[in-house]
């Protein structure tokens, strides 16, 4: 077996398409360190948001802001399907390379390919998944995903480090209309390869075209205006009991009959000076505020709804709330997923932050929260307490 650096060693397979190369790599490159990036910087944002530190504060306003992050988060994810599978593809014959490594640097960036790689892959399979409600594993889904996308972006960055040169030359050299230099770490030499085949521009315009057909077919479950095109969206937002999906049936934490002879809201905690016991007919003879605002689940699909309810600001003000209070709000069922979620002073102040009743003016169904919900601006879906039973202020 020959182990000088430009032969092809006898036991490793040949590879016949002009495309193994690294101009390909680098402008895929390119393309999946966007992809990524974004997709990690609106994750970040995400579970921040779920489980915020002392030091974050995430605002009520925009409105929409969540769901305009959450949409570029799983679209970006999507997208990047295609663009990983290529990339590997366009980067095999790399793996059979003798010697392996040259240098020092050489390896480190190599093994850094194994954290990059297995978790570009475990993101991307899990991600989708969660998209499907599909996790066929133990773990939480949350804390593997997030701790998954800061190894994969550490050894992102060590792979765009020492990868720069190469791509740097390949872009300046396509600016200045030349053809880039032949890289000092060319895939092993081939022998017959085939002619023909796709062009360059056809091959990387079929894989962009891939990842926009993606995209295209996904981004409608957020972007209303593309919604007739979301033929690959899990659940269609414009589908479903009231006419908008539901991710968690009141069968499923036992709520199907509430019985509103027994049904009280209470307001309580260090933070008011009156607490409150109210029945459903007090609440529904409150004044009653309406607002148009967006479920905008995790998943990525996101819904404008018209809500009628109380303000939580009205309840607080009745029940002698200190200024810029903050509360917990609790659901009516006892399972500890989904149960409680926090309203910060500014979101707990909005004059559109709801506990509704109603919905496109009809009462809600179980499945939507029946007897009151939250519902306020700029929240994930997973923080629009359903079935609510209790605010806790501080």
């Amino acid at each position: 077996m020959s182990t000088t650096v430009d032969s092809h060693p006898r036991w490793a397979p040949r590879f016949t398409s002009r495309q193994h190369d690294d101009e390909n790599a680098a402008w895929l490159g390119i393309a999946l360190g966007v992809a990524f990036t974004v997709c990690f910087v609106t994750g970040v944002v995400s579970h921040l948001i779920q489980d915020p530190g002392s030091w974050f504060h995430w605002p009520a306003r925009p409105a929409g802001l969540y769901r305009v992050n959450q949409g570029l988060h799983v679209t970006t994810g999507v997208v990047a399907v295609p663009l990983l599978i290529v990339k590997l593809w366009v980067v095999f014959p790399k793996l059979f390379e003798w010697p392996p490594f040259r240098s020092v640097a050489q390896a480190v960036e190599r093994l850094a390919l194994v954290p990059l790689v297995g978790g570009a892959v475990f993101l991307l399979v899990t991600g989708v998944g969660n998209v499907n409600i599909w996790r066929p594993y133990d773990f939480s889904f949350r804390t593997g995903h997030y701790a998954a996308a800061w190894i994969v972006m550490g050894a992102l960055v060590v792979h765009v480090a020492a990868k720069w040169a190469v791509t740097r030359d390949v872009v300046a050299a396509r600016l200045r209309g030349q053809s880039p230099p032949a890289s000092t770490e060319a895939a092993p030499a081939v022998e017959g390869e085939r002619p023909g085949g796709l062009s360059r521009r056809a091959f990387l315009g079929t894989t962009a075209a891939a990842s926009g057909a993606l995209a295209l077919f996904t981004v409608g479950q957020t972007f209303a205006p593309l919604r007739s095109l979301a033929l690959l969206a899990p659940r269609r937002p414009d589908s479903g009991p009231q006419g908008f999906p539901v991710n968690r049936t009141a069968e499923s934490v036992g709520l199907t009959d509430v019985d509103l002879a027994d049904y009280r809201l209470e307001v309580v905690g260090d933070g008011v000076a009156t607490p409150l016991s109210l029945t459903y007919d007090d609440l529904a003879a409150m004044p009653q505020h309406e607002a148009t605002l967006p479920i905008a689940c995790v998943e990525g699909w996101s819904t404008n709804q018209r809500w009628q309810g109380v303000r939580v600001r009205d309840l607080l003000e009745r029940a002698g709330a200190r200024s810029g209070a903050e509360a917990t709000v609790v659901a009516l069922h006892d399972n500890p997923r989904q149960r409680t979620s926090e309203l910060s002073s500014g979101q707990a102040s909005d004059p559109d932050t709801l506990l509704a009743l109603r919905v496109n003016d009809e009462v809600l169904v179980a499945d939507h929260g029946f007897p009151a919900r939250l519902i306020g601006p700029n929240r994930p879906g997973v923080h629009q307490t359903k079935w609510v039973a209790r605010l806790e202020v501080r």
